[in-house]
Protein backbone atom coordinates (compact mmCIF):
# COMPACT_ATOMS: atom_id res chain seq x y z
CA UNK A 1 0.00 0.00 0.00
CA UNK A 2 1.15 3.33 -0.80
CA UNK A 3 2.15 5.01 2.41
CA UNK A 4 0.45 8.31 1.37
CA UNK A 5 -2.56 7.35 1.17
CA UNK A 6 -5.24 9.59 2.66
CA UNK A 7 -8.77 9.31 4.18
CA UNK A 8 -11.42 11.94 3.99
CA UNK A 9 -14.72 13.10 4.48
CA UNK A 10 -16.93 15.71 2.97
CA UNK A 11 -20.37 17.45 3.34
CA UNK A 12 -21.99 19.88 1.62
CA UNK A 13 -23.95 21.00 4.83
CA UNK A 14 -27.05 18.87 3.66
CA UNK A 15 -30.06 20.16 5.39
CA UNK A 16 -31.08 16.94 8.14
CA UNK A 17 -34.22 16.76 9.40
CA UNK A 18 -34.43 16.94 13.53
CA UNK A 19 -35.69 14.55 15.83
CA UNK A 20 -39.75 16.10 15.55
CA UNK A 21 -39.26 15.18 11.67
CA UNK A 22 -38.89 19.08 10.47
CA UNK A 23 -36.10 20.62 7.91
CA UNK A 24 -33.91 22.41 10.81
CA UNK A 25 -32.42 25.69 9.98
CA UNK A 26 -29.36 25.98 7.99
CA UNK A 27 -27.92 27.98 10.88
CA UNK A 28 -28.17 24.69 13.31
CA UNK A 29 -27.36 22.72 10.32
CA UNK A 30 -23.67 24.36 10.40
CA UNK A 31 -23.17 23.84 14.00
CA UNK A 32 -24.11 20.02 13.77
CA UNK A 33 -20.99 20.12 10.49
CA UNK A 34 -18.88 22.08 13.07
CA UNK A 35 -19.44 19.24 15.61
CA UNK A 36 -18.64 16.55 13.16
CA UNK A 37 -15.43 17.53 11.54
CA UNK A 38 -14.57 18.20 15.63
CA UNK A 39 -15.54 14.29 15.74
CA UNK A 40 -13.61 13.56 12.43
CA UNK A 41 -10.35 15.46 13.88
CA UNK A 42 -10.56 13.04 17.15
CA UNK A 43 -10.88 9.42 15.16
CA UNK A 44 -8.06 10.37 12.88
CA UNK A 45 -9.57 11.46 9.67
CA UNK A 46 -6.89 13.36 7.20
CA UNK A 47 -9.43 15.81 5.62
CA UNK A 48 -12.65 17.32 6.00
CA UNK A 49 -13.92 18.82 3.27
CA UNK A 50 -16.73 20.89 2.67
CA UNK A 51 -18.86 21.86 -0.58
CA UNK A 52 -19.95 25.01 -1.74
CA UNK A 53 -23.33 25.20 -2.63
CA UNK A 54 -26.28 28.33 -3.06
CA UNK A 55 -29.31 26.64 -2.74
CA UNK A 56 -32.12 25.89 0.30
CA UNK A 57 -31.18 22.27 0.33
CA UNK A 58 -27.25 22.79 1.24
CA UNK A 59 -26.21 25.25 4.19
CA UNK A 60 -22.58 26.16 3.35
CA UNK A 61 -22.21 28.57 0.82
CA UNK A 62 -18.61 30.02 2.65
CA UNK A 63 -16.74 26.96 3.00
CA UNK A 64 -13.20 28.96 4.48
CA UNK A 65 -15.20 30.59 7.26
CA UNK A 66 -16.83 27.37 8.34
CA UNK A 67 -12.94 26.11 7.90
CA UNK A 68 -11.81 28.92 9.74
CA UNK A 69 -14.19 27.72 12.71
CA UNK A 70 -13.16 24.44 12.85
CA UNK A 71 -9.74 25.23 12.47
CA UNK A 72 -9.79 26.55 16.01
CA UNK A 73 -11.66 23.77 17.77
CA UNK A 74 -8.97 20.40 16.06
CA UNK A 75 -5.91 19.79 16.14
CA UNK A 76 -4.47 18.16 13.04
CA UNK A 77 -7.21 17.67 10.47
CA UNK A 78 -6.46 19.02 6.94
CA UNK A 79 -9.22 21.63 6.09
CA UNK A 80 -10.51 21.73 2.80
CA UNK A 81 -12.96 22.25 -0.31
CA UNK A 82 -15.51 19.98 -2.03
CA UNK A 83 -15.35 21.78 -4.17
CA UNK A 84 -15.23 25.79 -3.96
CA UNK A 85 -17.01 26.75 -7.21
CA UNK A 86 -13.96 29.05 -8.98
CA UNK A 87 -16.07 30.24 -12.03
CA UNK A 88 -18.24 32.44 -10.26
CA UNK A 89 -15.30 33.34 -7.36
CA UNK A 90 -12.36 36.16 -7.90
CA UNK A 91 -9.18 34.33 -7.85
CA UNK A 92 -7.54 37.34 -5.88
CA UNK A 93 -10.31 37.28 -3.17
CA UNK A 94 -9.70 33.31 -3.07
CA UNK A 95 -6.28 32.77 -3.01
CA UNK A 96 -6.61 35.66 0.03
CA UNK A 97 -8.92 33.46 2.18
CA UNK A 98 -6.65 30.28 1.86
CA UNK A 99 -3.89 31.89 2.40
CA UNK A 100 -4.84 33.23 5.20
CA UNK A 101 -6.27 29.79 6.19
CA UNK A 102 -2.89 28.21 5.61
CA UNK A 103 -1.05 31.64 7.77
CA UNK A 104 -3.18 30.31 10.53
CA UNK A 105 -3.03 26.61 10.48
CA UNK A 106 0.17 26.00 8.40
CA UNK A 107 0.40 22.83 6.20
CA UNK A 108 -3.42 21.97 7.14
CA UNK A 109 -5.42 24.47 4.17
CA UNK A 110 -5.95 22.74 0.94
CA UNK A 111 -9.02 23.50 -2.07
CA UNK A 112 -10.53 21.62 -4.60
CA UNK A 113 -10.92 23.91 -7.73
CA UNK A 114 -14.05 23.23 -9.63
CA UNK A 115 -17.26 24.87 -11.97
CA UNK A 116 -19.87 23.01 -9.48
CA UNK A 117 -22.77 21.11 -10.55
CA UNK A 118 -25.53 23.50 -9.86
CA UNK A 119 -25.74 26.72 -11.58
CA UNK A 120 -27.33 29.03 -8.91
CA UNK A 121 -24.18 30.98 -8.53
CA UNK A 122 -24.14 32.57 -11.84
CA UNK A 123 -26.89 34.75 -11.88
CA UNK A 124 -26.21 35.56 -8.29
CA UNK A 125 -22.59 36.71 -8.45
CA UNK A 126 -23.81 37.85 -11.84
CA UNK A 127 -21.91 35.51 -14.52
CA UNK A 128 -23.51 34.79 -17.98
CA UNK A 129 -23.80 30.89 -17.82
CA UNK A 130 -22.96 31.01 -21.97
CA UNK A 131 -19.43 31.91 -20.15
CA UNK A 132 -19.04 28.42 -18.81
CA UNK A 133 -15.90 27.17 -20.09
CA UNK A 134 -13.92 30.82 -19.88
CA UNK A 135 -14.72 31.69 -16.81
CA UNK A 136 -13.22 28.77 -15.38
CA UNK A 137 -10.10 28.37 -17.83
CA UNK A 138 -9.43 32.09 -16.75
CA UNK A 139 -9.78 32.03 -13.41
CA UNK A 140 -8.07 28.69 -12.95
CA UNK A 141 -5.22 29.85 -14.97
CA UNK A 142 -4.82 33.26 -12.53
CA UNK A 143 -5.15 31.01 -9.12
CA UNK A 144 -2.44 28.80 -10.10
CA UNK A 145 -0.25 31.90 -10.87
CA UNK A 146 -0.80 33.52 -7.87
CA UNK A 147 -0.12 30.14 -5.66
CA UNK A 148 3.06 29.58 -7.44
CA UNK A 149 4.07 33.42 -8.23
CA UNK A 150 5.04 36.12 -5.42
CA UNK A 151 4.63 38.84 -8.23
CA UNK A 152 2.02 37.73 -10.71
CA UNK A 153 1.24 39.52 -14.22
CA UNK A 154 -2.05 38.39 -15.79
CA UNK A 155 -4.45 39.77 -18.32
CA UNK A 156 -7.89 37.78 -19.55
CA UNK A 157 -11.99 38.81 -20.51
CA UNK A 158 -12.82 37.76 -17.11
CA UNK A 159 -11.67 40.37 -15.25
CA UNK A 160 -8.76 43.74 -14.70
CA UNK A 161 -5.08 42.77 -15.40
CA UNK A 162 -2.75 42.22 -13.11
CA UNK A 163 0.99 43.53 -13.79
CA UNK A 164 3.53 42.57 -11.17
CA UNK A 165 0.79 42.60 -8.46
CA UNK A 166 1.94 41.31 -4.94
CA UNK A 167 -1.03 39.57 -2.95
CA UNK A 168 -1.41 39.16 0.64
CA UNK A 169 -1.02 36.97 2.57
CA UNK A 170 1.40 35.56 0.75
CA UNK A 171 1.83 31.61 1.09
CA UNK A 172 4.88 30.74 3.60
CA UNK A 173 7.68 31.20 1.17
CA UNK A 174 9.58 28.06 2.61
CA UNK A 175 6.93 25.93 1.72
CA UNK A 176 5.91 27.49 -1.83
CA UNK A 177 3.05 26.15 -3.53
CA UNK A 178 3.48 23.52 -1.15
CA UNK A 179 1.81 25.14 1.93
CA UNK A 180 -1.67 25.52 -0.32
CA UNK A 181 -2.21 22.43 -2.05
CA UNK A 182 -4.56 22.65 -5.11
CA UNK A 183 -6.96 20.30 -6.52
CA UNK A 184 -9.44 19.83 -10.09
CA UNK A 185 -12.46 18.50 -9.34
CA UNK A 186 -13.70 16.40 -12.35
CA UNK A 187 -17.05 15.62 -13.07
CA UNK A 188 -15.99 12.92 -16.16
CA UNK A 189 -14.88 15.19 -19.37
CA UNK A 190 -11.76 13.99 -20.34
CA UNK A 191 -10.98 17.98 -21.50
CA UNK A 192 -10.70 18.64 -17.23
CA UNK A 193 -8.59 15.73 -16.81
CA UNK A 194 -6.20 17.22 -19.51
CA UNK A 195 -6.69 20.71 -17.94
CA UNK A 196 -5.92 19.71 -14.99
CA UNK A 197 -2.07 18.32 -16.37
CA UNK A 198 -1.81 21.21 -17.88
CA UNK A 199 -1.86 23.06 -14.88
CA UNK A 200 0.54 20.32 -13.01
CA UNK A 201 -2.38 19.80 -10.37
CA UNK A 202 -4.09 16.62 -8.90
CA UNK A 203 -7.16 15.29 -9.90
CA UNK A 204 -9.96 14.51 -7.38
CA UNK A 205 -12.77 12.49 -9.44
CA UNK A 206 -16.64 13.09 -8.20
CA UNK A 207 -18.11 9.63 -9.19
CA UNK A 208 -21.51 9.54 -7.68
CA UNK A 209 -22.99 6.89 -9.50
CA UNK A 210 -21.88 3.50 -11.42
CA UNK A 211 -19.00 0.97 -10.91
CA UNK A 212 -16.06 2.98 -10.44
CA UNK A 213 -14.10 1.01 -12.71
CA UNK A 214 -15.64 3.15 -15.59
CA UNK A 215 -12.61 5.73 -15.04
CA UNK A 216 -9.98 3.62 -15.73
CA UNK A 217 -9.83 5.54 -18.88
CA UNK A 218 -9.60 9.21 -17.42
CA UNK A 219 -6.96 7.67 -14.99
CA UNK A 220 -5.25 6.71 -17.97
CA UNK A 221 -5.50 9.62 -19.68
CA UNK A 222 -4.37 11.49 -16.88
CA UNK A 223 -1.19 9.77 -16.26
CA UNK A 224 -0.26 9.20 -20.18
CA UNK A 225 -0.85 13.01 -20.81
CA UNK A 226 1.84 13.38 -17.63
CA UNK A 227 4.14 11.08 -19.00
CA UNK A 228 3.78 13.01 -22.74
CA UNK A 229 4.46 16.49 -21.06
CA UNK A 230 7.33 15.40 -18.87
CA UNK A 231 5.23 15.95 -15.65
CA UNK A 232 5.78 13.82 -12.26
CA UNK A 233 3.13 11.79 -11.24
CA UNK A 234 0.49 13.81 -9.17
CA UNK A 235 -2.23 12.60 -6.77
CA UNK A 236 -5.53 11.03 -7.81
CA UNK A 237 -8.53 11.08 -5.65
CA UNK A 238 -12.15 10.26 -5.52
CA UNK A 239 -14.67 11.43 -4.28
CA UNK A 240 -18.18 9.34 -3.63
CA UNK A 241 -21.58 8.88 -1.49
CA UNK A 242 -21.42 6.78 1.43
CA UNK A 243 -22.60 6.14 5.07
CA UNK A 244 -21.37 3.64 7.50
CA UNK A 245 -23.62 2.12 10.70
CA UNK A 246 -22.96 -1.08 12.99
CA UNK A 247 -24.92 -3.11 10.22
CA UNK A 248 -25.41 -3.10 6.73
CA UNK A 249 -29.27 -3.44 7.16
CA UNK A 250 -29.39 -0.72 9.27
CA UNK A 251 -27.24 1.59 7.13
CA UNK A 252 -28.91 0.51 3.81
CA UNK A 253 -32.03 1.94 5.79
CA UNK A 254 -30.90 5.07 6.94
CA UNK A 255 -29.03 6.03 3.77
CA UNK A 256 -31.68 5.16 1.20
CA UNK A 257 -34.39 7.50 3.34
CA UNK A 258 -32.55 10.74 3.68
CA UNK A 259 -30.90 10.24 -0.01
CA UNK A 260 -33.86 9.45 -1.81
CA UNK A 261 -35.19 12.57 -0.77
CA UNK A 262 -32.83 14.52 -1.57
CA UNK A 263 -32.29 13.00 -5.01
CA UNK A 264 -36.09 13.16 -5.64
CA UNK A 265 -36.23 16.88 -4.53
CA UNK A 266 -33.45 17.32 -7.29
CA UNK A 267 -34.73 15.13 -9.97
CA UNK A 268 -37.77 17.09 -9.91
CA UNK A 269 -35.48 19.97 -11.19
CA UNK A 270 -33.93 18.16 -13.97
CA UNK A 271 -36.02 15.34 -14.66
CA UNK A 272 -35.17 12.19 -12.81
CA UNK A 273 -37.52 9.85 -12.30
CA UNK A 274 -38.38 9.18 -8.48
CA UNK A 275 -35.38 6.70 -6.84
CA UNK A 276 -36.71 3.20 -6.52
CA UNK A 277 -35.21 1.38 -3.41
CA UNK A 278 -34.08 -1.49 -5.91
CA UNK A 279 -32.23 1.35 -8.07
CA UNK A 280 -30.56 2.36 -4.57
CA UNK A 281 -29.66 -1.47 -3.57
CA UNK A 282 -28.32 -2.15 -6.93
CA UNK A 283 -25.79 0.99 -6.36
CA UNK A 284 -24.94 0.00 -2.92
CA UNK A 285 -23.93 -3.67 -4.10
CA UNK A 286 -22.41 -2.18 -7.89
CA UNK A 287 -22.08 1.56 -7.80
CA UNK A 288 -19.55 3.73 -6.29
CA UNK A 289 -21.82 4.07 -3.24
CA UNK A 290 -20.27 2.86 0.22
CA UNK A 291 -23.06 2.32 2.22
CA UNK A 292 -22.96 -0.60 5.08
CA UNK A 293 -21.16 -2.05 7.90
CA UNK A 294 -17.29 -0.77 8.53
CA UNK A 295 -16.20 -3.95 7.27
CA UNK A 296 -18.40 -4.08 4.19
CA UNK A 297 -17.11 -0.08 3.92
CA UNK A 298 -13.79 -1.05 3.96
CA UNK A 299 -13.76 -3.49 1.71
CA UNK A 300 -15.32 -1.95 -1.11
CA UNK A 301 -12.85 1.43 -0.67
CA UNK A 302 -9.93 -0.98 -0.58
CA UNK A 303 -11.18 -2.10 -4.13
CA UNK A 304 -11.68 1.36 -5.51
CA UNK A 305 -8.30 2.41 -4.21
CA UNK A 306 -7.10 -0.67 -5.74
CA UNK A 307 -8.84 -0.35 -9.28
CA UNK A 308 -7.90 3.05 -9.69
CA UNK A 309 -4.41 3.83 -8.22
CA UNK A 310 -5.49 6.49 -5.88
CA UNK A 311 -3.59 8.80 -2.89
CA UNK A 312 -7.24 9.80 -1.76
CA UNK A 313 -10.88 8.40 -0.95
CA UNK A 314 -12.94 11.13 0.22
CA UNK A 315 -16.58 9.77 1.43
CA UNK A 316 -18.99 11.74 1.00
CA UNK A 317 -21.09 11.36 4.70
CA UNK A 318 -23.91 13.58 4.26
CA UNK A 319 -26.81 11.95 2.78
CA UNK A 320 -29.74 14.61 2.29
CA UNK A 321 -31.80 14.97 4.89
CA UNK A 322 -30.32 11.97 6.90
CA UNK A 323 -30.41 12.61 10.69
CA UNK A 324 -27.29 14.48 12.45
CA UNK A 325 -26.97 11.71 15.02
CA UNK A 326 -27.11 9.08 11.85
CA UNK A 327 -23.96 11.32 10.59
CA UNK A 328 -21.90 11.33 13.65
CA UNK A 329 -21.67 7.40 13.93
CA UNK A 330 -20.86 7.58 10.44
CA UNK A 331 -18.06 9.63 11.17
CA UNK A 332 -17.13 7.85 13.99
CA UNK A 333 -16.88 4.23 12.58
CA UNK A 334 -15.50 5.48 9.16
CA UNK A 335 -12.56 7.18 11.60
CA UNK A 336 -11.79 4.54 14.15
CA UNK A 337 -12.67 1.37 12.17
CA UNK A 338 -12.85 1.67 8.48
CA UNK A 339 -10.23 3.75 7.76
CA UNK A 340 -7.88 1.19 9.82
CA UNK A 341 -9.34 -1.86 8.30
CA UNK A 342 -8.65 -0.29 4.51
CA UNK A 343 -4.95 0.08 5.89
CA UNK A 344 -4.57 -3.41 6.37
CA UNK A 345 -6.09 -4.69 3.62
CA UNK A 346 -4.20 -2.72 1.55
CA UNK A 347 -0.60 -3.36 3.27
Amino acid sequence: MDAKLEFGLDTFGDVTRGADGALLGQDEVLRNVLAEAVLADSVGVDVIGLGEHHRDDFAISSPEVVLGVIAGQTRRIRLGTAVTVLSTDDPVRLFQRFSTLAALVPGRAEVVLGRGSFTESYPLFGHALEDYETLFEEKLDLFAKLVRESEVTWSGTTRAPLSRQRVYPPLDPELGPEGLPVWIGVGGSPQSVVRAVRHDMPVMLAIIGGDPRRFLPFVELYRRAQQKAGLPERALGVHSPGHVADTDAEAREAAFSGYRELHDRIGSERGWPPMARADFDREVDHGSMYVGAPETVARKIAATVRALGLARFDMKYSMGTLHHEALMRSVELYGSRVIPMVREMLA
